[in-house]
């Protein structure tokens, strides 16, 4: 890398470090003259190695020594003409940037530095950039406007020392950017939302696009065909009695058209979380975390919530509407903790520990009641759960090209649903059918969940076994995050004990509920009075002395390391709280449930069409109007969460049928998908190393 000026040495200045394999010149070259012309000149023979960034700059100290006449900036230009056609031929094989000339502040400027004004600065960077952005007639000019230094000088020039050099800390700004630009289209760092070039496509992601645009077409004939079939079987009138005959009652949609409208649909939706987070299209904003950002919107989704309430179809413990509820409010809070940056602030990010962990209690909890009530542990159920789980973000990994693991959340779900099914479905398969008759089949049961327990603690404290577990081929595939499973083992450790709580809490629930213990008639307490208050009593003291003691932490490391065992204790306090009083059992709050029914969806689009930059920053479609980017930015981000649930849920009654055979031949082939694309996937490794 040659830059050729300096703000204070007016000589050469070799640098170079053997070590790192980097070699800096600084070219003492003052003026755009003939002396500059030659050693350009030099840089495009071919026999020469070429710098990979040159950057150039000139102006002020001929504004100085010709004591800033006219004639001076006529010979700037014509020198600047001459010398344009070599700086593009460099520009084809290194980058060379044309650094503008600073402002200057003309009130600490010295007595042999007047004639140095930001009018006359302004009329040779005008000329530079006029005439090398015209160097080429028919293409947009390889040499790049280094314009950041002036922008940066505009804001510090009057902390100068002398009015004409720049602050240090603000030479090391433009310093930085400058490395940004040539090292982040190599490094390609996962938080560079600045300087980077558009990644090129994968072959992935180019068979993706050919396929959802073949069903954008496939649909569009489908559709105008469709269209024209129904004009001819439109209503006829008539003519004798005045009436309209129907010739064709409703046309019953077919399982195609389905499949087509809803891949047409998919196809539109991820074009749209393309340019969103990987096309140049959009920018991106950093996150700033203020105390008013998080709880200001939390106590306005708060009121939104108490404001939209309904009574529930049932009072159970955790009913339908309740645990969506629970789900939307909980996915809401999230949001804006991603959104506003809180988890720099360790007493909310321990919050939203808990309620991730909560997620986690309600798959223990779910999946664990269906099995135990339903015995139903046939491969349909299996194949609808794994579906839903999961469509999505298979198709985010071959559209937005990313790993499975990155979108952590989800494969934390999938791998804890398949161990509580093997748990219930390996033998002896004990289910409330059958333990109603015998005790002994509830104590089998506790016996499977303490071997469950078991297995948790053991790979919790063996990294080294967990590791050569999820390390073995094609796992790996799945599980891997830059090169290894540590980021797995770290995220699955972090709530390893919940879903076994959520499970063992479904237990004790449905055993009580069996044993007719508990009253869940509607108004009614779920217990006697005397033992309803003490509960509650106990719940609340509970619930704030977790939020006391997460307030407390001061240490994240060490709070991390306590988590698993102790969230489950507000998890706990909060069903109690919300369950025990009949009245708080019989109503629900509609908006959050409404939310928490497309909850799975929210957190995984958040990742690249409202936060963007793959969760690091904020996406903006209207720059310049915070508050109308995030209102426009949400509404569609909603829109299309909620969209993406409706064709998940349509596309699961298609691809799963519920016919054995023929989800046998549909699971054969959703092996060979999977078969291609672990090939494609390894091709593009081996090209990319």
């Amino acid at each position: 890398m040659q830059p050729l000026r300096s703000p204070y040495q007016h000589e050469n200045i070799p640098f170079e470090d053997k070590i790192a394999s980097v070699k800096v010149d600084f070219l003492w070259h003052p003026e755009v003259n003939g002396s500059m012309k030659q050693c350009i000149k030099v840089w495009t023979e071919d026999s020469v190695a070429k710098p990979h960034v040159i950057v150039a700059g000139a102006a002020t100290w001929s504004i100085k020594i010709h004591n800033g006449s006219s004639e001076a900036l006529s010979q700037y230009r014509m020198n600047i003409t001459s010398i344009a056609p070599l700086l593009e031929k460099l520009a084809k094989t290194s980058d060379v940037y044309w650094v503008l000339q600073d402002p200057v502040y003309e009130d600490l400027l010295s007595e042999n530095r007047k004639m140095i004004t930001n009018e006359k600065i302004d009329a040779y960077n005008e000329a530079a950039v006029s005439i090398l952005n015209s160097s080429t007639r028919n293409s947009k000019s390889n040499v790049k406007m280094f314009s950041v230094s002036k922008l940066i000088a505009q804001e510090t020039i009057m902390e100068s020392l002398d009015g004409l050099h720049l602050p240090e800390s603000s030479r090391e700004t433009s310093a930085m950017i400058l490395m940004n630009v040539y090292c982040n289209k190599i490094l390609k760092p996962i938080d560079g939302s600045c300087c980077q070039p558009r990644p090129p496509l994968t072959l992935m992601q180019k068979l993706a696009a050919c396929f959802f645009t073949l069903s954008i077409i496939g649909y569009l004939i489908f559709y105008i065909i469709h269209r024209n079939a129904h004009r001819k079987n439109k209503p006829c009138t008539d003519l004798e009695g005045g009436e309209e005959k129907k010739n064709i009652m409703n046309i019953p949609v077919s399982p195609l058209e389905i499949l087509l409208q809803s891949f047409c649909k998919l196809g539109l939706i991820m074009a749209y979380f393309y340019m969103c987070d990987r096309a140049d299209l959009f920018m991106k904003e950093n996150k700033f975390y203020t105390h008013s950002s998080f709880f200001i919107p939390i106590i306005y989704i708060l009121v939104l919530g108490v404001f939209y309430n309904e009574n529930t179809k049932e009072t159970k413990v955790l009913n339908r509407e309740q645990t969506d509820e629970w789900k939307g409010w909980m996915q809401l809070v999230i949001l804006i903790y991603h959104i506003s940056g809180a988890s720099t602030f360790l007493p909310v990010y321990m919050h939203i520990r808990v309620l991730v962990a909560a997620y986690l209690f309600q798959t223990g909890y779910g999946h664990f009641s269906y099995f135990w009530i339903k015995g139903d542990f046939g491969i349909y159920r299996v194949c609808q759960v794994l579906f839903r789980l999961n469509f999505l973000v298979v198709v985010l990994c071959i559209v937005m090209d990313r790993p499975y693991q990155f979108y952590y959340f989800v494969p934390l779900v999938t791998v804890w649903f398949m161990v509580i099914y093997v748990t219930l479905a390996l033998w002896p398969q004990i289910i409330q059918k059958k333990a109603n008759g015998n005790c002994f089949w509830h104590f089998g049961l506790l016996l499977k969940l303490a071997f469950l327990l078991f297995c948790i603690c053991f790979l919790a404290y063996s990294q080294g076994a967990f590791e050569k577990i999820f390390s073995l081929w094609p796992l790996s595939k799945c599980f891997e995050l830059k090169g290894n499973v540590y980021e797995w083992w770290f995220r699955w450790r972090l709530d390893r004990y919940v879903v076994f709580h959520g499970m063992l809490f479904a237990f004790i629930y449905l055993t009580l509920q069996r044993r007719q213990v508990l009253s869940e008639g509607k108004g009614e307490p779920l217990f006697s009075n005397k033992v309803s208050n003490f509960l509650l009593f106990i719940s609340v003291v509970s619930f704030l002395t977790y939020s006391i003691w997460a307030s407390s932490c001061k240490n994240k490391a060490e709070c991390n390391e306590l988590h698993p065992s102790v969230s489950v204790v507000q998890i706990l306090a909060f069903i109690l709280i919300r369950n025990i009083p009949g009245y708080a059992r019989s109503v629900y709050s509609s908006f959050f449930a409404w939310f928490g029914k497309i909850s799975l969806e929210l957190f995984i689009c958040q990742y690249h069409i409202w936060l963007a930059a793959d969760t690091r920053g904020i996406l903006v479609l209207i720059p310049g109007n915070p508050m109308l980017n995030i209102i426009v930015s949400t509404f569609i981000f909603v829109c299309v969460a909620h969209e993406i649930s409706q064709i998940t849920n349509n596309l699961a009654q298609i691809i799963i049928p519920k016919d054995n055979l023929s989800l046998l031949k549909r699971l054969a082939c959703i092996a060979a998908f999977f078969c291609g694309l672990l090939i494609l996937s390894s091709v593009q490794d081996k090209s990319r190393h």
